[in-house]
């Protein structure tokens, strides 16, 4: 069973895993793209956006957090002082991961992930109803070119009126 078992292995030990991530939250953090396979994009989104958070948060505390993980203190400046105002509105989403495609050397799925540059916007509320569906009636083509043959064997077969009174 994989009870608190969360996040992906990726082949390595815990040492290299952590290691590799924070290299690559470096990287990221510093350059606002990387590309790289689909499990490490996935797997650096949680890593990159927790350290957003933190730059959003702009205290002593957060800054030294930040600091033990990212290991270049130019990159933790640029963290705090640009890249955290830009998302001072935007409750979390702060990176995108584009598929490439696969790597000619070993088929791996390769992706891009990069800073989500774009100003956020709020999503407007529609005023107008939902349109309703309506069940379309189609009648069989074989039972149309029948129905007029059948209606007048029933009007032959029933008696009429004008007959049953006389």
């Amino acid at each position: 069973m994989r009870h608190n078992s969360a996040g992906r292995r990726l082949g390595r030990t815990t040492s290299h895993r952590i290691a590799m991530f924070r290299n690559m939250v470096t990287s990221f953090l510093e350059h606002g793209k990387i590309t790289t396979t689909d499990a490490k994009a996935k797997e650096l989104r949680s890593i990159a956006e927790k350290m957003i958070t933190l730059g959003k948060k702009g205290d002593l505390h957060a800054t030294r957090q930040a600091a033990a993980y990212i290991r270049d203190k130019k990159v933790v400046t640029k963290l705090f002082t640009t890249i955290a105002p830009m998302y001072a509105d935007r409750p979390g989403g702060y990176t995108r991961i584009i598929k490439l495609g696969i790597r000619p050397g070993d088929n791996a799925p390769v992706s891009v992930i990069e800073l989500v540059e774009a100003e956020m916007k709020p999503r407007k509320v529609s005023a107008k109803p939902a349109p309703v569906k309506t069940a379309k009636v189609q009648a069989p083509v074989a039972v149309v070119a029948e129905a007029p043959a059948a209606a007048e064997e029933v009007a032959a077969a029933a008696p009429t009126e004008e007959t049953s009174e006389a």
